[in-house]
């Protein structure tokens, strides 16, 4: 048989994989070679939709076959197809699925890595599923106790939450990388993501919950010592005192410049509201001066 005929070659995988009266036993090792044949025929005839099928079912084949790692590598092949054709749902589902394959295989850094590669085609169409792929990917690494290989992926999951406008959410997945840093004994990314959790609470103009954010990683002896915490604390007194240009100031400085890019954008944008009311508040807030004549 002429293997310039992938359809060809799928019908006969087909007949090998179905059993009959004289057929007891799938070939799956036959079929998957000729499935895998053809899906490498239709890629090159750019006939997508029939390549991914027969990724589809070289991946069942490998996994008969009980090679896991070689079944989530066509089940890749098949969910970059799907992307292809803009079929999302399959993008996600084809990724996972690879995922869980090279879980199979003991290897957590290249299912942590489908997941990703999942995630990010899927940024700008489904951005939810997106960030459900980028924390799930996180928890793979985790799970292996390798989360320092997790916070790009915590990083780029938080960018796609400011895109979404969902501000509340992307600060608490800095203090998750910052939480990731912690045990990876990686100070520097730590302290920069408490600061980058403090600053998206300002940028939402959610001023108590920035200043709960500074209270609550300020319980990190270390923290307080770093440029990143006088860098937070400097801006939330600006906040509190109205002072517009001082944000601007302290929005400029070296310690933001280290910070994201999605991050440094944020901050120069500062304030995003009103702050004199602030001031207003405080000055509310704080308890007359004791009358040393009134004694009731």
């Amino acid at each position: 048989m002429s293997t310039s005929d992938p359809n060809k070659l799928i019908t006969k995988a087909d007949k090998l994989t179905k059993l009959s009266f004289t057929r007891w036993t799938a070939d799956w090792k036959s079929a998957t070679v000729l499935y895998e044949q053809a899906a490498n025929a239709f890629r090159l005839a750019k006939d997508y939709e029939k390549a991914k099928t027969a990724y589809e079912k070289a991946s069942k084949g490998q996994e008969m076959l009980s090679s896991p790692w070689d079944a989530a590598k066509h089940m890749e092949s098949a969910a970059a197809l799907a992307k292809e054709l803009s079929n999302w749902r399959e993008v996600a589902d084809f990724y996972r699925r690879a995922s869980e394959l090279y879980i199979e295989c003991g290897r957590p850094q290249p299912a942590s890595d489908a997941l990703a590669k999942g995630a990010r085609a899927l940024e700008d169409t489904v951005p939810e599923e997106a960030i459900q792929l980028y924390t799930d990917a996180c928890t793979v690494l985790e799970e292996d106790e390798r989360e320092q290989m997790a916070f790009d992926l915590y990083r780029a999951a938080t960018n796609v939450y400011i895109k979404l406008e969902k501000y509340t959410d992307a600060a608490s997945l800095m203090l998750k990388l910052g939480l990731a840093a912690e045990k990876s004994n990686a100070i520097n990314s730590q302290f920069k993501a408490y600061l980058s959790a403090v600053i998206i609470y300002l940028y939402a103009h959610d001023f108590k919950q920035a200043e709960k954010c500074y209270n609550d990683i300020s319980q990190v002896d270390a923290f307080l010592s770093s440029d990143q915490n006088r860098c937070a604390s400097k801006l939330l007194a600006a906040y509190t005192d109205g002072d517009v240009e001082e944000i601007k100031r302290v929005a400029q400085s070296s310690t933001i410049s280290h910070l994201d890019h999605v991050i440094i954008k944020l901050t120069r944008k500062l304030p995003t509201g009103d702050v004199s009311a602030l001031k207003g508040e405080t000055a509310e807030g704080e308890e007359a001066p004791l009358d040393e004549n009134d004694l009731t």
